[in-house]
């Protein structure tokens, strides 16, 4: 159910009795209700598939080693030669290049799993 049909089914809300106004504490009570609702959904659309996200980036940056195959976001494809703080060292091809730890975005061959087969 999107927010309009949500706005639509508390517009149709049932009505008071004509002459008498709404009771101002159910009113305020459906306002903090509907909030609360947008903020869970939020919460589960947004904030959390994000925290998701950059705890696996940080496992991946944690078991980066040498001899790994990695993919970086601007699609170079290379063998990690070092691992430093914050940078690493990859060789592509006949290129040796630093990058930082944050711009690996795939481990494709781990090297321990190389190593073991």
């Amino acid at each position: 159910m999107s927010i309009n049909g949500m706005t639509t089914l508390l517009a149709f809300a049932p009505a008071t009795q004509p002459g008498t106004q709404a009771d101002p504490k159910a009113q305020m009570l459906q306002m903090v209700g509907t909030f609360v609702f947008m903020g869970l959904v939020m919460y589960f659309l947004i904030f959390r598939p994000q925290q998701k996200k950059s705890k696996e980036q940080a496992a991946l940056m944690k078991n980066l080693r040498a001899g790994d195959r990695v993919l970086t976001s601007s699609g170079i494809v290379g063998t990690v030669l070092t691992v430093k703080e914050k940078t690493v060292s990859i060789r592509s091809l006949e290129t040796k290049l630093e990058i930082l730890k944050s711009s690996v975005v795939e481990i494709t061959k781990d090297a321990s799993l190389s190593a073991e087969s």
